[in-house]
């Protein structure tokens, strides 16, 4: 005896599943199945709805898609469809159709928001332009008009390939910024999942040798770097230099070959000379509270030795350029230590407004004007002192927070 009808289920009248006369007609109570998890309730009362069932994450999931008097059976179909296919990228059908139903904004126009939010903090009206103007040229024309929840791995590919080769500068800086507007509309609740572009990395051909040498991670992903690194089972020495490579955006030599005596602890300085600079000029570099606090690490570490970050099985030599590499690899990271330069200079760029000269400054740029130099290093010292603590900031943060730097 069936003492709940609505759970009764019954066969499709016919193989290929449902029929639109058979969905118009049909008032007896039960669940009815149309094939790949797509149901037709009738309730007691003679009503009737579409629920879709899913699997997501191992869980079996019930997401309703309307009532059969408004949604077709041709509509119940495509919304399943639809829904079945975010489901197996990895997001959420219960929170897609929740979106889709009260309707998401779609990604040109995500994109000009954020836009919109974040020029004011940038003083260079040139990367004002650009930053939009990349997105006009190279994201819009392919995923301008999609809904933010429709936007997965194969649509970043497909914006990024035709010029992932060809302009591999360009197209590192269109991921940055179609991830950031992705990470937005997630944090927004217009869509759920992990971020596409964090996976359509490892669908992408490798770059030349020269840009290889120099991959970047992408700065978002430094403070989550970070904890890995922390956590990592490296010799401590070689986790504290990659730290204070990482906060200073210094170039390797710079840090492997330190002595202690270029520390300025009093003051929070590390002032290196001239014959150690690649632009052949002394670079003094503010260190940030952290920064210092490793310096600090690093000398108790090794109390007898001169340099700052010596080798951890002969204290008489520095640290070598390959253990740093080896770190990374250890780590899994698609990058290298003169790569943390370019992903500190893009959030100058694109999460702060210090003026871009105090960013060059930061990593000893050289400076074609004599005069200008000259005004540079007597008039922003404090300037960078404030940058370099912003960037420490962020880079020690919670991995899924974001960084807006006034």
């Amino acid at each position: 005896m069936i003492n709940q009808p609505q759970r009764k289920r019954l066969s499709a009248p016919r193989g290929n599943g449902l029929t639109a006369v058979f969905v118009r007609q049909k008032k007896a109570p039960g669940r009815y199945g149309d094939g790949n998890g797509l149901y037709l309730v009738v309730d007691p009362s003679g009503a009737s709805r579409w629920v879709l069932r899913v699997m997501y994450e191992g869980r079996r999931r019930d997401v309703g898609l309307g009532g059969a008097s408004t949604v077709t059976l041709a509509e119940a179909r495509d919304k399943a469809h639809e829904l079945r296919k975010l489901a197996k990228s990895g997001q959420d059908p219960v929170a897609a159709r929740r979106a889709l139903r009260d309707g998401v904004p779609k990604f040109e126009d995500c994109s000009r928001t954020v836009h919109k939010a974040r020029k004011a903090t940038w003083r260079n009206g040139k990367h004002q332009a650009q930053w939009i103007k990349t997105l006009e040229l190279y994201a819009f024309p392919t995923i301008g008009q999609l809904a933010m929840n429709r936007i997965g791995t194969a649509e970043v590919l497909k914006l990024l390939l035709p010029i992932w080769s060809t302009k591999p500068e360009t197209a590192r800086r269109v991921l940055q910024r179609v991830s950031t507007i992705i990470d937005y509309g997630t944090a927004a609740g217009m869509r759920s999942g992990e971020n596409p572009c964090r996976l359509a990395i490892l669908g992408l051909p490798k770059h030349t040798d020269e840009a290889e040498h120099f991959a970047a991670l992408p700065y978002a992903e430094v403070p989550g770097f970070v904890v890995k690194l922390r956590n990592s089972n490296a010799a401590e020495i070689t986790k504290l230099a990659f730290e204070f490579l990482v906060l200073n955006a210094s170039r390797s030599g710079e840090v492997r070959l330190a002595p202690k005596s270029e520390i300025d602890f009093d003051r929070a300085l590390w002032t290196i000379p001239g014959e150690r600079m690649k632009g052949g000029r002394e670079h003094v570099v503010p260190l940030s509270p952290r920064a210092l606090e490793i310096a600090r690490a690093a000398t108790a570490l090794f109390p007898e030795s001169s340099l700052l970050f010596p080798s951890p099985t002969n204290p008489e030599k520095p640290l070598s350029d390959m253990a740093l590499t080896e770190l990374l690899r250890r780590l899994e990271i698609d990058a290298t230590a003169h790569g943390f330069r370019s992903s500190f200079r893009d959030w100058c760029s694109e999460e702060t407004s210090f003026p871009s000269e105090v960013a060059e400054m930061a990593l000893a740029h050289t400076i074609k004007s004599k005069v200008e130099a000259a005004y540079r290093r007597g008039k922003l010292l404090e300037k960078r002192c404030r940058l370099m603590d912003a960037w420490s900031k962020f880079v020690l943060s919670d991995p899924g927070e974001s960084s807006e730097i006034a």
